[in-house]
C-alpha cells in the first residue's frame, strides 16, 4: 500500500514538469510586434462590419420665448420655430414658418394644419401627431419666434378710448440673441394716452375671448403695483382683448396726484378746456396751454416703426400739470368773498356721470397738503362760492396766496394829490393807499380822518370813519388792510369847505372872493 502511494506521488510530480515545460516553450516562441513596428504580413486587423454611426443632427437654439408664452393664442403673423428629433431637413432653418392669414402652417409632408386660437402646446400637441402618420418617433419642438401685432380695445377711463395695434417689443440681447416681449396692461394704458384721475385703477376689467369655452375676465388691480411693485398684476395682452377702466365713485386727492404721476397716466400734452366760475375776479371758460420744452419730446410713431414708437411713449418729464390753482390763478385769482374751504370742481366721467370733487384750500395753505390742489381734466368746471362769513385775520393769509389777485384795486377819491384808481399789493394797509394815491392835498383834505367804504360778501355795504395815523402799524382802528375794490373818500377840510361855499355865493364878487382866500390862508 505504501508503494503504491509512493509510486502515484513520482507519477504526478512528472507529468507536472513536462506541462510546464510545454508552457514555457510556447511563450517563448510567442512574440507580439512593438507598437512602432508594422503588423506581421498576412495578420493586419480586419474592419468590423458595423454601420457607420450617425452625424450629430444640428438644431439651433431657438430665440429666447416669450415670457408667459404658455398661455399664448396664436395667430395669422405668428412666426414658429419646429424642430423634429432626427429630421434635420425640416429643423434649424427649414423650420421656421409664418401662420398664414387663413391660421394654418403649410409644413412639409403633412400639409396645412390650422392652429387658430391654439395654444403652443396645443399646437406642438396637433403637429407631433400629423407627423406620427409618417415617422416612428415623431419628437417635435416648438417655439415661438415672433408674435404677430396685437389688436385690442381700450374703454373707460383712458384719454384716447378706441381700438389699437399694438406691436411687441423686440430688443437684442448682448449675445445677440433677440427676445420678445408681449405688450402689457400699463403698455396699452400709455398707447391710449393714458388713464384720467377719474380712473379705478383698483378695478380694471380685460375680457379675453378663448378657443371652443367661455370668454373670461380678469381683474386688474394696478393699485397694487404702485403701492408694492406687484409686477403680477402687468399681465401680458392677447390679440382681441378688451381693456376697461372703470370711473371710481369718490375721488381722493391724495391718489389722484399719485395717479397723475404714474408712468401710465395721461401725459397733459393737450390744450385743457374748463370752466372757472364763482368768487374769481374774471369768470368764464379757459383754456390751459402745456408748456413744454420741444427738444424734450419724444419721437412719434409718424417717425418710427412701430416697434421703436411703442418703445417711445412715456410723457416728457418737465411736462407741467395744470390744478385748480392753476386755472384760479389764470381767472384773476378769488376774490375776497371766496370761500376757499368749500371749492368744488365737477368732472363729467367717460360713462357719462357728474362726480363732485371737494377742495380745501385753506388746508393747503395751513398743512401744505398739496393734494387739495387736484389735477385738472378737460372739461372740469371750478366753482369757488361765497363765503358766509369773512374773518378778516384769516382774509390776510388768503390775499398773500399764490391764487388771490396779483394786485387789488382800490379807488381813492376826495382831496389827494392823484386821485383815482390804484393797483396795490395784496395786504396793503390803508396808509400805503394814501401815499401812493400822492397823499392829502395839503390845502383841502380832512387830514384828521378818512371814510373807508367797504362791499361785504353778503351784497351789504358799510361804512365807517378810519382816524389817520400815519405813524401807526397795521390794525383795524388807524390802518386797516385793505381788500379788493375797497373805496376812500377822504374828504373836504373845514376851511375848504367854507371857502366853496363862500365862493359859490360870491362868484360875482371874483375880487372879494380872492380877499377872503388870503385871510383865510394867514389865519390857518
Amino acid at each position: 500500500m505504501v508503494v503504491l502511494y509512493i509510486c502515484w506521488e513520482v507519477s504526478s510530480a512528472v507529468k507536472a514538469q513536462t506541462l510546464s515545460q510545454k508552457s514555457q516553450t510556447t511563450l517563448e516562441n510567442l512574440t507580439l510586434p512593438k507598437l512602432t513596428e508594422p503588423w506581421p504580413k498576412g495578420k493586419e486587423p480586419q474592419t468590423p462590419l458595423l454601420p457607420p454611426p450617425p452625424e450629430p443632427i444640428l438644431i439651433p437654439e431657438p430665440e429666447t420665448p416669450l415670457p408667459d408664452s404658455k398661455g399664448y393664442t396664436l395667430g395669422a403673423g405668428d412666426r414658429l420655430q419646429i424642430d423634429i428629433f432626427n429630421v434635420p431637413e425640416y429643423s434649424g432653418k427649414n423650420g421656421q414658418h409664418q401662420v398664414q392669414i387663413d391660421g394654418t402652417l403649410n409644413l412639409p409632408l403633412i400639409g396645412n394644419v390650422s392652429v387658430q386660437g391654439m395654444t403652443l402646446e396645443l399646437a406642438k400637441n396637433l403637429i407631433q401627431e400629423k407627423y406620427g402618420e409618417y415617422l416612428q418617433i415623431p419628437i417635435v419642438n416648438l417655439n415661438l419666434l415672433a408674435a404677430r401685432p396685437l389688436k385690442v380695445a381700450i374703454a373707460g377711463e383712458v384719454q384716447h378710448p378706441g381700438s389699437y395695434t399694438i406691436s411687441p417689443i423686440v430688443s437684442q440681447g448682448g449675445n445677440s440673441e433677440s427676445s420678445t416681449q408681449l405688450p402689457t396692461v400699463t403698455k396699452a394704458l400709455q398707447v391710449a394716452g393714458g388713464i384720467t384721475t377719474s380712473a379705478d385703477i383698483r378695478q380694471i376689467k380685460i375680457r379675453r375671448l378663448q378657443l371652443n369655452v367661455p370668454e373670461q375676465i380678469i381683474n386688474i388691480n394696478l393699485w397694487e403695483l404702485l403701492q408694492s411693485g406687484n409686477l403680477v398684476q402687468d399681465i401680458s395682452l392677447r390679440d382681441g382683448d378688451t381693456l376697461f377702466v372703470p370711473s371710481i365713485t369718490e375721488i381722493n386727492p391724495v391718489e389722484s396726484n399719485q395717479l397723475a404721476s404714474a408712468n401710465f397716466a395721461g401725459t397733459n400734452t393737450q390744450p385743457l378746456n374748463i370752466a372757472v366760475v364763482g368768487e374769481v375776479a374774471r369768470p368764464g371758460p379757459y383754456i390751459l396751454e402745456t408748456d413744454i420744452d420741444q427738444s424734450q419730446v419724444l419721437p412719434t410713431g409718424e417717425n418710427l416703426d412701430s416697434s421703436e414708437a411703442d418703445g417711445n411713449i412715456l410723457p416728457p418729464e418737465n411736462t407741467r400739470l395744470h390744478t385748480v390753482t392753476k386755472a384760479i390763478k389764470m381767472a384773476g385769482g378769488i376774490t375776497s368773498a371766496a370761500d376757499i374751504r368749500e371749492i368744488r370742481v365737477r368732472r363729467l366721467t367717460r360713462a357719462g356721470t357728474e362726480q363732485v370733487i371737494k377742495v380745501n384750500l385753506w388746508q393747503l395753505l395751513q398743512t401744505g397738503d398739496l393734494s387739495q390742489d387736484i389735477v385738472l381734466e378737460s372739461g372740469d368746471t371750478i366753482y369757488v362760492p361765497v363765503a358766509d362769513e369773512v374773518n378778516l385775520d384769516e382774509l390776510a393769509e388768503v390775499n398773500a396766496s399764490s391764487f388771490s389777485p396779483g394786485n387789488f384795486k382800490i379807488n381813492v377819491i376826495g382831496e389827494v394829490v392823484k386821485p383815482g384808481t390804484i393797483f396795490v399789493s395784496p395786504n396793503s394797509t390803508l396808509n400805503q393807499a394814501l401815499l401812493a394815491a400822492g397823499g392829502f392835498n395839503p390845502r383841502r383834505a380832512e387830514t384828521k380822518e378818512i371814510e373807508l367804504i367797504r362791499l361785504n360778501p353778503n351784497g351789504t355795504v358799510t361804512r365807517r370813519k378810519v382816524e389817520i395815523d400815519f405813524s401807526a402799524k397795521v390794525n383795524e382802528e388807524t390802518n386797516p388792510t385793505l381788500l379788493n375794490n375797497d373805496v376812500i373818500v377822504v374828504g373836504r377840510s373845514g376851511r375848504t369847505t367854507f371857502t366853496d361855499n363862500v365862493g359859490g355865493v360870491l362868484a360875482p364878487f371874483s375880487p372879494i372872493n380872492r380877499i377872503l382866500g388870503i385871510f383865510f390862508d394867514i389865519f390857518d
